[in-house]
């Protein structure tokens, strides 16, 4: 076991995991259970790093198995949920936010904390099968990604509504059953906010919310199978990263969509997730069904190969000069293999850059550290 890691366990399995945006002084992680049971479960688990110990609130999320989750980056206590739930002989896959209680210590005699409150989306009228739930980073707005459609909905005091729809080109209520549905979806961090990105197959597109006929671009074929997972950097607009089934990890530039300005094929099998590091997005986490978690460099196509305003080489000596450009070299830089089985989540605190957490399918949280070595090569 590495010194770097720490595991904590759930009894049923998971394949849900988000970091708790919200939150800006704890390392914590929402986990939410994807078990046949009748009660599945919502872990808020906290890191303690001096101790090298966890401490776990659990709630119960009693509607079904949980697929996805994700937090609110502008309030700590909202959760976005999608689960499954049976409708006779049919399997309809459904959303709703939770709001945590005020107070996570309650005096309870009861397995499980309750919540403050939970809204179930009306998202039946826009088809069967929700992907996702994105809050929005900076508005209070949601984007559900349901079969071939993106609702934009616009958050009210007490319930949502659809304000836009962005359907899948091409389609039309004859054509709609054979058109090919998203996968997934996010918003882009540029951009004023306007646009939101979708995946399709092995199609990348990118749709301006304010038109719901504009597609702002796209990148066909952006893998040779299926695309699993995006992520957009931060701190560097136009650059995104994608995982697909073909087992390759690429960064495109979408000014430039004809090919990637970065890839690596170093998973085995299909890729479930990639995530850019908010702060040093030179380092990237994979995750795959390979069982590992892989810790890779993309610097020469970084933010961090740009000099920082108001400093030059005259500001220091040869020497410091040199160092101050020095990034760690592209490519594969650590393998994490404590897993045992698929490992559908890797995500970094939003808190402090060194840590991330992933979930094997098996309900094994590994919260692990990036090595020193390469910390402090990256600060110096």
């Amino acid at each position: 076991m590495d010194e770097n890691s720490l595991i904590y366990g759930l009894e049923l399995q998971a394949r849900a995991l988000t970091p708790q945006y919200g939150e800006s002084n704890d390392v914590c992680f929402f986990i939410a259970t994807n078990s046949l049971k009748p009660t599945n479960q919502v872990h808020l688990i906290q890191y303690e790093e001096e101790q090298g110990s966890v401490q776990a609130k659990v709630f119960e999320h009693a509607l079904g198995e949980v697929w996805k989750l994700n937090s609110c980056p502008r309030n700590s206590r909202l959760l976005a949920s999608v689960y499954n739930v049976q409708k006779g002989a049919q399997v309809l896959t459904k959303a709703a936010l939770f709001t945590l209680p005020e107070d996570l210590n309650p005096e309870l005699k009861s397995e499980y904390l309750p919540w403050d409150q939970v809204e179930v989306l009306d998202t039946e009228a826009l088809g069967e099968r929700v992907k996702t739930i994105e809050f929005h980073p900076s508005q209070d707005t949601l984007a559900c990604v349901v079969d071939n459609k993106v609702a934009v909905m616009q958050r009210a005091e007490a319930s949502t509504r659809v304000v836009a729809e962005v359907p899948a080109s091409g389609s039309s209520s004859g054509s709609a059953k054979h058109t090919q549905h998203f996968t997934t979806g996010k918003w882009s961090h540029h951009h004023q906010g306007h646009q939101f990105l979708t995946l399709q197959d092995g199609n990348l597109s990118a749709y301006d919310v304010r038109d719901t006929q504009h597609c702002a671009w796209s990148i066909n074929d952006a893998h040779g199978q299926m695309v699993r997972d995006l992520d957009c950097n931060p701190n560097k607009q136009c650059h995104l990263v994608t995982g697909g089934d073909d087992g390759y990890l690429r960064i495109w530039d979408c000014r430039m969509a004809k090919a990637p300005v970065f890839e690596r094929s170093d998973h085995s099998h299909w890729v479930w997730c990639v995530r850019f590091n908010t702060f040093h997005d030179q380092l990237l986490l994979s995750s795959s069904s390979d069982c590992k978690v892989l810790l890779t460099c993309a610097g020469s196509v970084s933010s961090e190969t740009q000099v920082q305003p108001g400093l030059d080489d005259s500001n220091f000596s040869g020497a410091e000069a040199e160092e101050r450009h020095k990034l760690l070299p592209d490519g594969l830089l650590q393998t994490f293999d404590q897993h045992e089985d698929s490992v559908y989540c890797a995500e970094w605190s939003n808190v402090d850059p060194w840590i991330f957490a992933s979930l094997s399918y098996d309900g094994r949280v590994i919260i692990s550290k990036v090595p020193k070595q390469y910390k402090y090569q990256i600060i110096f």
